[in-house]
C-alpha cells in the first residue's frame, strides 16, 4: 500500500486515506480531532503573526509587569528586574520560569518563522527545515504563557487587598501573546507543511 496519501490520527492511531490536496478540513471520526486544515493564505498570516508575537516577547520583558503602591511606598518592577531579585535555588526556578514563558516561545515562533518563510515564497526549504519543524512541535508543550498568565492573575487578584496593583504594559502584553498563539494555532496545518518540506 501506498503511504504518501495516508495520515494517522495523533491522538487515536486512527488511519486514514486521504487525497493528495485536500480542500477542505478533515477530521477524525473517531476522537473528533483536526487533521487538516488548509486555509487559504495561512502562512502569510502565520508569519505575521509570529513576527508580532517575537516584538511582543521582547516587549514583554523590558516594560514594566506591575506597580504596587503601599501608603508612600510605590514599586515597579519588570519581568527581568523579578528574577535578578531571587537568590539561591530560587534563582533556578526564576531562570526555568522566564524559559517557559520567553525563550521557549520565541525560539518556537523563530524556528517558525525560518520554515515558512521559503515555503510561503514558493522557494526550496532552507536547509534543516525539517528538523527545524519538529523541534517546534516538540517544545510546544514546554511553551507556558497562558500558564504563567492566569497564575499572575490569579496571585494578584490575592494581594489586592494588602495594597493598590496596577498592571503594567508587560502584563497585556502576554495576554495578547496568548491570543496570538491561539489565533496561529488555528491557522497552522500541520500535515501541509510537512507535505511542502517533502516536495
Amino acid at each position: 500500500m501506498l503511504t504518501d496519501t495516508l495520515i494517522a490520527c495523533p491522538h487515536c492511531d486512527a488511519l486514514y486515506d486521504i487525497p493528495d490536496a485536500p480542500t477542505k478540513k478533515t477530521v477524525c471520526t473517531r476522537c473528533h480531532a483536526v487533521l487538516i486544515a488548509p486555509q487559504r493564505s495561512a502562512g502569510l498570516k502565520i508569519i505575521a503573526l509570529a513576527r508580532i508575537s517575537v516584538g511582543l516577547v521582547d516587549g514583554a520583558l523590558l516594560t514594566p509587569f506591575l506597580t504596587i503602591d503601599r501608603f508612600w511606598l510605590s514599586n515597579q518592577a519588570t519581568l527581568l528586574d523579578t528574577l535578578m531579585a531571587f537568590e539561591g535555588p530560587l534563582f533556578a526556578v526564576a531562570i526555568a520560569m522566564l524559559a517557559v514563558v520567553s525563550v521557549v516561545p520565541t525560539l518556537r515562533f523563530l524556528l517558525t518563522l525560518y520554515v515558512l518563510t521559503p515555503l510561503v515564497a514558493g522557494r526550496a526549504p532552507w536547509p534543516r527545515a525539517k528538523a527545524a519543524f519538529t523541534w517546534a512541535e516538540r517544545l510546544k508543550p514546554w511553551s507556558m504563557v497562558e500558564i504563567f498568565v492566569l497564575g499572575c492573575a490569579v496571585a494578584l487578584f490575592k494581594i489586592v487587598d494588602l495594597a493598590n496593583v496596577a498592571l503594567g504594559p508587560a502584563f497585556w502584553m502576554f495576554v495578547a501573546l496568548v491570543i496570538l498563539m491561539t489565533v496561529q494555532n488555528t491557522y497552522m496545518c500541520r500535515w501541509s507543511v510537512w507535505k511542502d518540506l517533502d516536495r
